[in-house]
Order: structure tokens, then C-alpha cells, then sequence
């Protein structure tokens, strides 16, 4: 069947695409090695005196998972900065630093509503092409912060720079999702994931203390995310434009069938184009759907309301939690460069989400989440036992450390890839825009709150905290099993009636008890 042909001009456009993921997971990864360098020349920029390097460096370990910098948006500035007090000029270092970290999220939290609409607007290509200015902007601000204040150009870069990603994040899911095969769809979904993970990592290494990540070169570091802004704004030209995009949303069938071409390598494009019109047709009654409707409308509200469940499940599992503790697992382990092994944890993460692209038309979307949940919540009870009992038995550090390269082993299986293309699969032409925003936004959202809350939380539990993140993937598991279809091979058509017959399953009064409160009690 030429549906199942992998042809050059898919992978080169697949390639093309998730170029913008990869800087996503620089993006993402970037702010950490060099975070004591960065906050040392805060320090030699804003005048703080030397002697506040304890109080700042104290409370910078790790606070690349902390994000207390939003209380402080509303203070101002004081000055003269010789005059102030030791703890005063350190809150102040803290503070930028705080806003470097999490200007990024605000960012993409914010332009998550917008990569449908921009999508829908310019073309899914034009689209990506205007991101990449801001991609361009951010860089240059970070990649030039030396030259002035470097404070002031870090913090904006990295805002601009979540500005970016939060529209990518929306776009290139929408994107490969569309161009993909329906027997590939997952396969190729998947690998916004991997180029994620795999950006993530790329980061780590650049920014060891002998590369990039030192007094000298740690804003070429930061900046560096222009290189793949640009090759990826040179190859936009070379690709197709969504075929899905230019028949069901311009109704130009003669492009959309040359587009196919291209992408199947055959002159038989009928059964992408039969797809297309059934699709077409049931987006000609939809007409466009708001984020509004989604939620008001009986026929999308259960599918939006497991996609964001999906998306928070990923983010509130503790994968955040997991990476933030693992240096200090690593120290406590003997291991003399911890850093060495953080790399490891990310080799990990990029390893265990190619195999997902593999395992996922194979196993099934619902069968590797659910074996990926269930996976963390084991290791999770591990992980927290073994943090418990640290300071009794030092073997116990081993237990840890093995933990966390399970946990991630799993939520790169499933938790991790899944959520970013079973949205699109979730929804036709019509509602899938503003589903995919609002998925986006979910994630953003969730990720923002684990950041600003996660270090009051683990104060608060102490080594007790993946009891409560065990408890929280327990709860997205269940809810996995009951709610969630299927969604391997089948037709947007076919999705919609696993959601119709689960909807209508839940008449059953055990169902309706166990999941009322998310209004499975409603019928389609």
C-alpha cells in the first residue's frame, strides 16, 4: 500500500519539522549547566559585593527546579547597589536569576493559544517560518548578553525564546501529524518527542565547564539556538505544505494532491484524499471551533477533557522532581562527578523515546501509557523508600539511583511522547487547532506550577515526596484505563466513535461513581 511507503520527501520534511523541537529541548535544557557561571557574572554586573557568594550560591543549588520568581515581579529596583545589605544584594541576584529560569514557561504559557491560530492563518510552513524570528530574537539577545545588561537581555531572551517554543509546541505536532501516514501517524509523532529529549541533552553536553559552559563562552552557549533556527528556516522552503491544511481548510484539491505526491512517492493518493473529504465534510458543519465550544459542546468535551489529562498526567507524574534530585542521589552515591551521571539520566531519556517510536504503532498508544504509568508508580515507591532510608543503609543510594534510570526508562516509553500527538489524533480539521492550543497551554501551565511549587513541596515531604507523585500516577493510570481509546490505525472517524461508546459505557453506575468528577456521567 503506498500509505506505508517512508519516502525522502517525508523523511526529510519530518526531519525539517521537529527541528523546531530540538530547539525546544535546548531551549529547555540550556539555563542549567552554566546556572553558577551566569549567576557569578550577575553578581560582577549588578556590583554585588563578593563576600554575598554563600548566601547566593546556597540558594542557587538546584534552583534550577525552583521557581520563586514570580512574587518578585513587582519589586523595584533599588539602587545604589554598593549600598545595600549583604542578604538584600543576594535576594536581588536571586531574583534575576528566578526570572531567567522562569521567564521561559511565562512565554510559552502565553503563545500556546496562538500556534493553531497562526497555523490556520499563514499555513502550517509560513507558520513555522515566522516562529523562527522570534527563535532568531531570543538567541541573538542571549547569545550578545555580555555586551550589556546581562541580566536584562537573558531574562528577555529567554522570554522570547518561550514565546517560540510555546507556538512550536502546538505547530509541529499539527504538522507531522497531518503529513504522516495513518499507519505512521504514531511512529512520526513520537519524534517530537525524541527531538525534545535529544535537544535536552545535546544542552547537557555543550554546556560542560570545558565546552561552552564557562566564563568565557557560556553566551555563545545560551545563543547557540540560532544555528538550528536557521538551517530549519532554509529547509521550510524545500517542504510541503500540509495536505490536510490545503484541502480541507483552502479547498485546493489540485495542491493538496501535488503535496501528497510528493509525500507518498506514488501518483495513488485516493485513499488520503477519501480521508481528507470525509473530513472535510464533517468540518464544512463544524465550521471553526472555539477553545469555548470544546468545552461546551457535547461531542468534544470528553476527548478534550482526557487530552488534558493526558498532558498534566505527563507533567505532575515527577519527571521534574526526578531530575532535580538526581544530582544530589548521584553525590550521595560516591560518584565523583555527578554531572556525568545527570548526562547519563538524559542518555537515557533520548534512548527509551526512540525505542517508543518503534514500540508505539506496535503496542498501541493506550498500552505504552498505561505500561509507562505503571512502570513510574513502581519506581516512584522505590525511589521514596530508597531516599527514606538513605541515611540508614548507604546501599539504599544504589536502589535510588537505579529508580531513577527505570522512571525515566518509562515515562519515555509512554507519559513522555504520547500526550503531544494522540491530541491530534483526538480531533478533525476543525476543532483539532484550538484542542492542540489548549493542550499546549495545559502542559505549559502544569510545567510552570510544578516549577514554582515543587521546592515548597519537597520542604514540606522531605524524602516522603514520591509517596505523593506515586499517589498522583496511580490516580492518571486508572483514569488512563478507564477513559482513554485506543487510537492506533484508525481513522479520526473511528476515534470519535471510541469516544462515543466510551462516553456511553459510562452510564454503568460503577463507571459513573468512579469518574463523576470529570462529567463522564455525560453522554455524547
Amino acid at each position: 500500500m503506498t500509505e506505508d511507503k517512508v519516502t525522502r520527501t517525508l523523511v526529510f520534511t519530518v526531519f525539517t519539522a521537529v527541528l523546531g523541537s530540538f530547539q525546544f529541548g535546548y531551549d529547555i535544557g540550556v539555563i542549567n549547566a552554566p546556572q553558577q557561571v551566569i549567576i557569578t557574572h550577575y553578581r560582577h554586573v549588578l556590583g554585588v559585593p563578593l563576600d554575598d557568594r554563600k548566601a547566593i550560591n546556597s540558594y542557587a543549588i538546584n534552583s534550577t527546579e525552583e521557581l520563586p520568581a514570580s512574587p518578585f515581579l513587582g519589586v523595584p529596583t533599588p539602587t545604589p547597589w554598593a549600598e545595600e545589605e549583604p542578604v538584600a544584594s543576594a535576594s536581588l541576584v536571586t531574583m534575576f536569576w528566578s526570572l531567567s529560569v522562569s521567564s521561559f514557561p511565562v512565554g510559552g504559557m502565553i503563545a500556546s493559544f496562538f500556534g493553531g491560530l497562526l497555523g490556520d492563518q499563514l499555513g502550517r510552513i509560513k507558520a513555522m517560518l515566522v516562529a523562527n524570528i522570534l527563535s532568531l530574537a531570543g538567541a541573538l539577545l542571549m547569545g550578545f548578553s555580555k555586551l550589556g545588561p546581562s541580566h536584562i537581555l537573558i531574562i528577555s531572551g529567554r522570554g522570547i525564546s518561550g514565546l517560540y517554543c510555546g507556538l512550536i509546541s502546538g505547530l509541529v505536532p499539527m504538522y507531522i501529524g497531518e503529513i504522516a501516514p495513518t499507519t505512521l501517524r504514531g511512529a512520526i509523532g513520537a519524534l517530537h518527542q525524541l527531538a525534545i529529549v535529544t535537544g535536552i541533552l545535546i544542552s547537557q553536553i555543550v554546556g560542560l565547564d570545558f565546552i561552552l559552559g564557562n566564563h568565557e563562552l557560556w553566551h555563545i552557549l545560551l545563543g547557540l539556538s540560532a544555528v538550528p533556527a536557521v538551517f530549519q528556516s532554509l529547509l521550510l522552503f524545500f517542504c510541503p505544505e500540509s495536505p490536510r491544511y490545503l484541502y480541507i481548510k483552502l479547498d485546493e484539491e489540485a495542491k493538496a494532491k501535488k503535496s501528497l505526491k510528493r509525500l507518498r512517492g506514488s501518483d495513488d493518493v485516493t485513499n488520503d484524499i477519501t480521508e481528507m473529504r470525509k473530513e472535510r465534510e464533517e468540518a464544512s458543519s463544524e465550521k471553526r471551533v472555539s477553545i469555548v465550544q470544546l468545552f461546551t459542546n457535547s461531542s468534544y468535551r470528553q476527548p478534550i477533557l482526557v487530552a488534558l489529562m493526558l498532558h498534566m498526567a505527563q507533567q505532575f507524574s515527577g519527571i521534574n522532581g526526578i531530575f532535580y534530585y538526581s544530582t544530589s542521589i548521584f553525590q550521595t552515591a560516591g560518584i565523583s562527578q555527578p554531572v556525568y551521571a545527570t548526562i547519563g539520566v538524559g542518555a537515557v531519556n533520548t534512548v527509551f523515546t526512540a525505542l517508543s517510536v518503534f514500540l508505539v504503532e506496535k503496542a498501541g498508544r493506550r498500552s505504552l501509557f498505561l505500561i509507562g504509568m505503571s512502570g513510574m508508580f513502581v519506581c516512584a515507591i522505590f525511589m521514596s523508600v530508597g531516599l527514606v532510608l538513605l541515611n540508614k543503609l548507604a546501599w539504599m543510594s544504589y536502589v535510588s539511583m537505579t529508580a531513577i534510570f527505570l522512571f525515566v526508562s518509562f515515562f519515555e516509553i509512554g507519559p513522555g511522547p504520547i500526550p503531544w500527538f494522540m491530541v491530534a489524533e483526538f480531533f478533525s480539521q476543525g476543532p483539532r487547532p484550538a484542542a492542540l492550543a489548549m493542550a499546549a497551554f495545559s502542559n505549559w501551565t502544569c510545567n510552570f506550577i510544578i516549577a514554582l511549587c515543587f521546592q515548597y513541596i519537597a520542604d514540606f515531604c522531605g524524602p516522603y515526596v514520591f509517596f505523593l507523585f506515586a499517589g498522583v500516577v496511580l490516580a492518571f493510570t486508572l483514569f488512563t484505563f478507564f477513559k482513554v481509546p485506543e487510537t492506533k490505525g484508525k481513522s479520526f472517524e473511528e476515534i470519535a466513535a471510541e469516544f462515543r461508546k466510551k462516553s456511553a459505557s459510562t452510564k454503568a453506575p460503577k463507571a459513573a461513581v468512579e469518574m463523576e468528577f470529570l462529567g463522564a456521567t455525560e453522554t455524547v
